[in-house]
């Protein structure tokens, strides 16, 4: 899936697009295709009203395994926003050891720097290259990129400058030898002395439980201070020495307050942080311990979801548009147990339907991502081929079904769990059966998986 402009992406066009990596569930496929499209018509407001539009952040509501985070995961992808993954249980409440929840936003500025930079490579990539094959080059001919330079204390000669220009005519001559070698790929293997980073320093993270911003810095950088750190000599292959100096050089062409600005106007108005496991930080009732402090994360998140300013490492940055997808099973606990003040910054509500046998072989089958797509191609590997009669994949959807009906619901991921039993001793001895071709029948699938599947006991440990 490519990145489109926002303009070129209706609700349908989007709805579509998901449509090849993500069976059913159509639903929720048209309440995110909705948002996305309201990010759009938004830009295109004037100043004043634009300002005013808040994002409609969503709950999915659904089991494990249905598609909730692919669906919010695939959005992001198609429009090229950043996106952030987390689970709501990993934070604490202000005063408690672990993780303040506006670290959530400081990790999405993260990720959107990294993800800007990445698109600037293409941009520096000739003139790094270049860099990088000089150093190479230094490397193997130290002393080579500089003119030779007569010895002070040697007594002024009137040959002098003809001997240096014959020595520098030399000295490129070698160089352009050795050049044509590296290109031709002779010394990827020869080893040389790169001076490195030294990362004997560990990162430490300061997380901000009073409200100052996470403070993520090194001892190394400390110890620099103290004329320490610095870079350490390390021998390895030209191939090896050739990545290093690539990525050296690559950052050091990016404009980084470039990448930043970019980046900061990304998160603000098109990033999309994704919280798993809602649920779990639900409160049922009035208690205390546990209760208190989760239904506290909650108090922490909202401001975040309202709009509010975070300081990052990168800068001040401004919540108020970014959207928030929540996710949960909502088993035991509702999104009415969500305090009051969260429950209306996430006015739409989606849930996901529980998939049957026949969603199960759409998954395996019709996805560009479908799992037997994916165990073909690993196994073509070895110059094997898995052919699969359409009454085995049947089987194996039906399987699925009874298994998740039998035990616990646990959605597509339960397709995972029976083709890798399906499969084991094919992928074992694939080595040895080259250039065979293997037909996966309803008999097979059922001498491998009825045991099992049928005996709830053991089905409940295996699949």
């Amino acid at each position: 899936m490519n990145n489109v402009n926002l303009d070129a992406l209706t609700p349908s066009e989007i709805v579509k697009e998901l449509d090849k990596y993500i069976i059913g569930q159509n639903k929720a496929k048209k309440a995110v295709a909705i948002a996305l499209r309201n990010r759009y018509r938004r830009q295109l407001l004037p100043a004043d009203l634009r300002d005013e539009i808040a994002p409609k952040n969503i709950i999915m509501i659904g089991p494990t395994g249905v598609g909730k985070t692919e669906i919010a995961r695939r959005l992001a992808k198609l429009c090229g926003a950043p996106f952030l993954k987390v689970e709501a249980t990993k934070y604490t409440e202000v005063g408690y050891v672990g993780r303040d929840v506006e670290s959530m936003v400081r990790d999405l500025m993260a990720t959107a720097v990294s993800m800007v930079k990445y698109e600037l490579k293409d941009t520096v990539k000739e003139a790094a290259e270049k860099r990088t094959e000089e150093a190479l080059l230094e490397l193997l001919l130290p002393g080579s990129s500089k003119p030779p330079v007569k010895p002070a204390n040697v007594v002024a000669n009137p040959n002098d400058k003809a001997v240096l220009a014959d020595d520098k005519e030399e000295l490129n001559q070698t160089r352009e030898f050795f050049r044509k070698k590296l290109r031709d790929g002779e010394f990827e293997e020869r080893e040389v002395e790169l001076s490195i980073a030294s990362n004997s320093f560990p990162s430490v993270e300061v997380f901000s439980g009073t409200g100052f911003e996470e403070m993520d810095f090194k001892f190394g950088n400390i110890a620099q201070m103290f004329g320490g750190g610095g870079k350490k000599k390390k021998k390895m292959s030209i191939s090896k020495a050739r990545q290093i100096i690539f990525a050296e050089e690559t950052d050091k062409l990016i404009d980084q307050d470039n990448a930043v600005e970019i980046a900061k106007e990304r998160v603000q108005q098109m990033g999309i942080i994704f919280i798993d496991e809602i649920d779990k930080i639900a409160v049922r009732e009035k208690g205390s311990g546990a209760d208190v402090s989760r239904e506290g994360v909650q108090r922490d998140i909202l401001p975040i979801v309202e709009g509010s300013k975070v300081n990052t490492k990168f800068g001040i940055i401004d919540t108020s548009h970014i959207l928030f997808i929540a996710a949960g099973a909502f088993h035991i606990s509702k999104p009415s147990d969500l305090i009051p003040e969260l429950q209306g910054r996430f006015p739409i509500r989606v849930e996901l339907d529980d998939l049957n046998k026949e969603e199960f072989y759409m998954i395996l089958t019709q996805p560009q991502n479908a799992l037997i797509k994916q165990y073909k191609a690993l196994i073509a590997t070895e110059e094997v081929t898995l052919d699969f009669v359409d009454d085995a994949v049947r089987r194996i959807s039906e399987i699925a079904e009874y298994v998740n009906t039998e035990t616990e619901n646990i959605g597509a991921r339960r397709l995972h769990t029976i083709m890798e039993l399906l499969l084991e001793e094919i992928s074992f001895s694939a080595n040895e059966l080259k250039g065979q071709t293997i037909k996966i029948t309803k008999d097979y699938v059922d001498e491998k998986i009825d045991s099992v599947s049928e005996n709830k006991d053991l089905s409940r440990y295996i699949l």
